[in-house]
C-alpha cells in the first residue's frame, strides 16, 4: 500500500505546479505573453451593458467567450505552447480537462503543429469531446471524474515523455490569461473595479497581476459559485483548501482546490471574494440572452450574477467590468438555465388548484387565467389522488407572467375564486442573497 502511495505521488508531481515551491507570476510575464500571443488570439470587445442604468453603475462586458474555442483559455494555452522548448514541441503535450482547456490546447497545438493528447473523464460533454477531436487532438476518455482523468494524463506524460500542462495553475497559462487585464485597461482606462470568475484561480491571478501593476487603485473582485467556494476557503485557511463539489450551473468553475501558484500570486492582490447562488447565475444567463444577445455559460455569467444579486452596492456610480469568460454551454443545460431564470424572476409560475370536474370546470379556469393576460404553458389533470369531492379534479398549471406584480394578480384571482390551491415554492430574494467576504474578513 505504501509503495502504491509513493508511486501515486511521484506520478502526480508536476514541477511547474509544486505546492512546496509555488511560483508567483510577474507583470513582465503577462506583458511578454501579450506580445507573444497577439497574432493567434482575438482581441475581444468590451461593450457597455444595457443593464447599466437599471443597476446604477456603468457596467462593461468583456466578451472573451468570442475567442475561437469559446473561452479565455485560448490565451493561456497558446502562451504555454509557444514557450515550449523545440524538443518538447516535437514530443508533444498532454493535459486533462472537462472541456474549455482541452479545446483551447487542442486548437492551438494544431495551429502550431504540436502533437497533443487530452484526457477527458466520461462525464465530459460529448460536444466538447468531438470538438477536441475535430481540432486534431488524440482524445482519451478515461475515468469517472477529473481526479482520475488527471492521474491518467500525468501517468501517460511520464510514460511517453510528454509535457503535462495544467489548465489553471501553470505559470505560463496564468500569464496568458492575464492579457485579458491588459485589454480591459486599454478599452476602459478609467475602470474602478473588475469582476473575475474564479475556478482554479489562473484567470484572476493573471488579471490581478496585470491590472494592479498598472493601476493599483482598481478593485479586483473574484466571483465563484456557492457550490464550490474553493478560493474563499483557501483565503480563509491561508492556503489552498479542498472543498466538496456539488452539481452547479457553473461547471467550468467547479475546481475543488485552487492552484498553489495562482493562490500565491493572487492573495496579496485580490480585494474581495464573492459567492453567488445558482438562481442568480440562471437569472444572469437569462438576462445575457434576452438583453445583451449573448449566450454565456454559467461560469462566465457569475460576475453579472453578483451585480444582479445586489452583492456589490459599494460600486454604485462606478465603472465596472465583468469578464464573460466562456460561452461553451450545452444546449440542454441552456434550456434548463433559461427556465430556472424565468422561475426566479416570477415569470414562470407553477400552481395547483382544485376545480369542478363537471363540464366547463377546467374551461372556466383557463378563461379566468386568460382574462388577466397570463399565458398557460402546460396544464395537467389529476383525478385518482384527489380526496374528498368525487366531482372535483386537481389541475396543475404552468404559466408565464410578466413578473412579480402580474404573479400577485394571478394569485389574487385564483385564491378568491377557488377553495383549494397551492403555489409552488416562492423565490425569496432575502434568503438567496449570498455573503461577500473581504480579504480582511477571512484573514482574521
Amino acid at each position: 500500500m505504501e509503495q502504491y502511495a509513493n508511486r501515486h505521488s511521484t506520478v502526480e508531481f508536476d514541477p511547474m505546479c509544486d505546492k512546496e515551491h509555488p511560483q508567483r507570476i510577474s507583470f513582465e510575464d503577462v506583458s511578454a505573453a501579450s506580445f507573444r500571443i497577439q497574432s493567434g488570439i482575438t482581441k475581444t470587445p468590451c461593450v457597455k451593458s444595457h443593464m447599466s442604468s437599471k443597476y446604477g453603475m456603468d457596467i462593461y462586458l468583456k466578451n472573451d467567450f468570442l475567442q475561437h474555442t469559446g473561452s479565455f483559455k485560448d490565451r493561456g494555452a497558446r502562451n504555454a505552447l509557444l514557450l515550449l522548448s523545440p524538443e518538447n514541441k516535437a514530443r508533444g503535450v498532454i493535459s486533462a480537462s472537462l472541456g474549455n482547456h482541452s479545446q483551447a490546447l487542442s486548437y492551438h497545438a494544431n495551429q502550431l503543429k504540436i502533437p497533443v493528447s487530452v484526457v477527458m473523464p466520461n462525464v465530459a460533454p460529448i460536444m466538447k469531446i468531438q470538438n477536441c477531436r475535430s481540432y486534431g487532438a488524440n482524445v482519451i476518455v478515461h475515468g469517472h471524474d477529473m481526479k482520475e482523468a488527471k492521474y491518467h494524463a500525468m501517468s501517460l506524460a511520464k510514460e511517453k515523455g510528454l509535457t503535462y500542462i495544467n489548465g489553471y495553475d501553470h505559470p505560463h497559462i496564468m500569464a496568458g490569461q492575464g492579457t485579458v487585464g491588459l485589454e480591459i485597461l486599454e478599452q476602459v482606462p478609467d475602470v474602478h473595479a473588475v469582476l473575475v470568475p474564479v475556478g482554479g484561480g489562473g484567470l484572476v491571478a493573471g488579471v490581478a497581476t496585470a491590472i494592479k501593476h498598472l493601476q493599483p487603485h482598481v478593485l479586483i473582485y473574484g466571483v465563484e459559485t456557492e457550490k464550490c467556494p474553493s478560493m474563499k476557503m483557501a483565503i480563509k485557511n491561508e492556503e489552498p483548501f479542498s472543498v466538496d463539489i456539488r452539481s452547479t450551473l457553473a461547471d467550468g468553475l467547479a475546481v475543488p482546490t485552487v492552484g498553489y501558484n495562482a493562490f500565491l500570486t493572487v492573495k496579496p492582490l485580490i480585494d474581495q471574494m464573492i459567492t453567488v447562488n445558482e438562481d442568480w447565475i440562471a437569472r444572469a444567463i437569462l438576462h445575457l440572452v434576452e438583453q445583451e444577445k449573448y449566450v454565456v455559460e454559467g461560469g462566465g455569467a457569475v460576475g453579472v450574477a453578483a451585480i444582479m444579486a445586489g452583492l456589490v452596492p459599494e460600486l454604485a456610480g462606478k465603472k465596472v467590468v465583468c469578464i464573460l469568460s466562456g460561452g461553451n454551454i450545452d444546449t440542454t443545460i441552456l434550456g434548463r438555465c433559461l427556465e430556472r431564470g424565468l422561475a426566479a424572476e416570477h415569470r414562470l409560475v407553477k400552481f395547483k388548484v382544485t376545480v369542478s370536474d363537471r363540464p366547463g370546470g377546467i374551461a372556466e379556469l383557463c378563461k379566468l387565467i386568460a382574462s388577466i393576460g397570463v399565458s398557460i404553458k402546460d396544464i395537467m389533470q389529476e383525478r385518482a389522488w384527489v380526496f374528498g369531492d368525487i366531482f372535483s379534479v386537481r389541475v396543475k398549471v404552468v404559466c408565464e407572467t410578466r413578473g412579480p406584480e402580474h404573479l400577485e394578480q394571478l394569485r389574487g384571482i385564483i385564491t378568491s375564486t377557488y377553495k383549494e390551491w397551492y403555489f409552488a415554492r416562492e423565490w425569496d430574494e432575502t434568503d438567496r442573497r449570498q455573503s461577500t467576504c473581504s480579504i480582511d474578513d477571512v484573514s482574521h
